[in-house]
C-alpha cells in the first residue's frame, strides 16, 4: 500500500514566505514524478516556521529516485538555503487498520 513520507523542516528566520513560494513553483513537478501518489504541505499553527510535506509514494525507492533527481538538479541546495537546519525525513508503512 505504498510508502508514506513525512518531510519536516523549519524555515530560516524571515524565509518562510520564500520557502512557500519555492515549494509552489516546484511541487507540480514532484506530483508528476513517477511513483508520487499524493503530496500535501501543511504549516504548524503554533509555530508557522515549521512546515511538513506529507507524501504518499508507490515505494520508498520511487521517493529515493525522486530525491536523487532533485539533488542532481541542485534543488536541494536552493531549498536548504531557506531552512534553519537540515530537514527530517521519515518513512512509514500502513499496517492495515
Amino acid at each position: 500500500m505504498g510508502c508514506q513520507v513525512i518531510l519536516e523542516f523549519r524555515a530560516a528566520a524571515g524565509r518562510v514566505a520564500d520557502a512557500q513560494a519555492w515549494l509552489r513553483s516546484v511541487l507540480p513537478d514532484t506530483r508528476g514524478f513517477e511513483g508520487c501518489e499524493t503530496l500535501h504541505c501543511i504549516q504548524n499553527q503554533d509555530d508557522p516556521d515549521v512546515i511538513l510535506i506529507v507524501e504518499q509514494w508507490a515505494t520508498r525507492q520511487h521517493y529515493e529516485r525522486y530525491l536523487a533527481w532533485r539533488a542532481e538538479r541542485g534543488d536541494m541546495e536552493v531549498f536548504g538555503a531557506m531552512m534553519a537546519g537540515p530537514p527530517t525525513i521519515r518513512f512509514f508503512d500502513y499496517f492495515g487498520i
